[in-house]
């Protein structure tokens, strides 16, 4: 890789695809060898970019890092579509009242411990220290609106690498993925207050508008829906060239969100969704099928991406705060799920191993943190540097978890 980098030095035009080479190698590797050691193959690909990226080793450059943007835009919307056809309105039915209650019980009360955490030691934080009582508040809520978030781009990479399919591996999924849509209007809502209380200092920056959020998620539901419907009607009359529609879709359904200003993700989910439950099972399933083997690829190369974008002397730096923030989400997670699921009246043993799959974060997580050092470029840096450090412990603990989760509920097949 050093022998070939000069090959792709700027004005060359190879480095983002020579590094696109290089970690689909190294991270696939890793994540054989984590395999090899009962781990998750996950596990392997974020350890890759971790070792290889600009904070260990340097193969990989943060500016090649910024160049494979794209994959990540393209692995999101991959795993969105996936998580929505995996979605079954009959399934969602029979559970939602056990995903509902677990749900609101872990967003309520991991959102209660990490803010109370974050106020008692408001004078150890650096985006809190010596701050008016306005703008602790508003910061202290517009990070726990972010380090509440899970992560579905995890939780379908597990579900996909061991097959696993059960009531704890379904309602896992079904919480990760209303969770967001909860936790990106929640985000709004929190970046909203922050620019009341505390106003921006670059002018350039706009104001989040009610009307705009009402938009991202309604509109979002309406383009995914007609998007779904138009997938459907493929399948029905074509069904030629599965392997290459499932990446146009993921294109397609990403450039089409971006130009009706809707959230991505939850277009896509919202495609899926529709498309698996209009479309035959059979046509479905084959669909289904050919975006796995098309996504697989990108899959690695975004969680390696994922690892080499965490900056270790930044984890070293923070971990007195890190420490208490990781222990107290974890267990206002376990807290939380298991109020839901007793205020429910649910006595499903499954329901008690849930919590282990909600650990991971990811994905929109780190979207979300970048959000805000767009809004606020010094305080809001400063929270996303704590933010990563804390997702650097629940992207590694958390994929560990769910795996023990899934075996010891007896869902991962033998084979797996």
């Amino acid at each position: 890789m050093q022998f070939l980098l000069p090959i792709g030095a700027p004005g060359h035009g190879g480095s983002a695809l020579l590094t696109f080479g290089f970690l689909i190698l190294a991270a696939y590797t890793c994540g054989e060898i984590a395999a090899a050691l009962r781990g998750p193959r996950v596990l392997g690909y974020l350890a890759a970019g971790m070792l290889f990226g600009p904070s260990a080793l340097g193969v990989v450059t943060t500016t090649a890092v910024d160049q494979l943007g794209a994959v990540s835009s393209l692995a999101v919307a991959l795993i969105a579509f996936l998580a929505g056809a995996e979605l079954r309105w009959r399934e969602l039915r029979a559970q939602a009242r056990t995903t509902l209650a677990i749900l609101a019980g872990a967003l309520t009360v991991s959102f209660v411990g990490i803010l109370g955490v974050l106020l008692l030691l408001r004078e150890r934080v650096p985006f809190l220290q010596g701050q008016p009582a306005p703008t602790v508040l508003a910061f202290a809520v517009l990070f726990t609106s972010i380090a509440i978030v899970h992560s579905p781009a995890v939780t379908m990479a597990i579900l996909s690498e061991t097959r696993a399919t059960g009531p704890v591996a379904r309602t896992t999924l079904g919480v990760v993925l209303l969770a967001d849509l909860v936790v990106i209007v929640l985000f709004s809502g929190a970046i909203a207050l922050a620019q009341s209380l505390v106003p921006p200092t670059s002018g350039d920056v706009p104001a989040i508008s009610l009307g705009r959020v009402v938009w991202e998620i309604c509109g979002a539901v309406l383009v995914g829906a007609l998007l779904g419907g138009a997938i459907a009607l493929y399948l029905r009359f074509i069904r030629r060239e599965l392997f290459l529609f499932a990446l146009l879709i993921a294109f397609l359904g990403g450039e089409i969100a971006a130009l009706a200003h809707t959230e991505a993700l939850l277009t896509l989910l919202t495609a899926g969704f529709v498309a698996e439950n209009v479309s035959p099972s059979v046509h479905a399933d084959a669909l289904r099928h050919a975006m796995e083997r098309s996504a697989a690829p990108v899959f690695v190369v975004f969680f390696a991406l994922a690892g080499a974008q965490l900056a270790l002397g930044d984890l070293a730096a923070v971990w007195p705060l890190v420490l208490p923030l990781v222990a107290v989400r974890a267990l206002g997670i376990w807290g939380g799920s298991a109020l839901g699921a007793r205020l429910a009246r649910v006595r499903d043993d499954a329901a008690r191993r849930v919590w282990m799959g909600l650990v991971s974060q990811a994905g929109v997580a780190i979207g979300l943190a970048a959000v805000a050092a767009q809004v606020y470029p010094n305080r809001g840096a400063q929270l996303r540097t704590l933010f990563l450090a804390v997702l650097a412990i629940n992207q590694t603990v958390g994929p560990v978890l769910f795996r023990v989760a899934l075996d010891r509920a007896g869902e991962i097949p033998r084979a797996a």
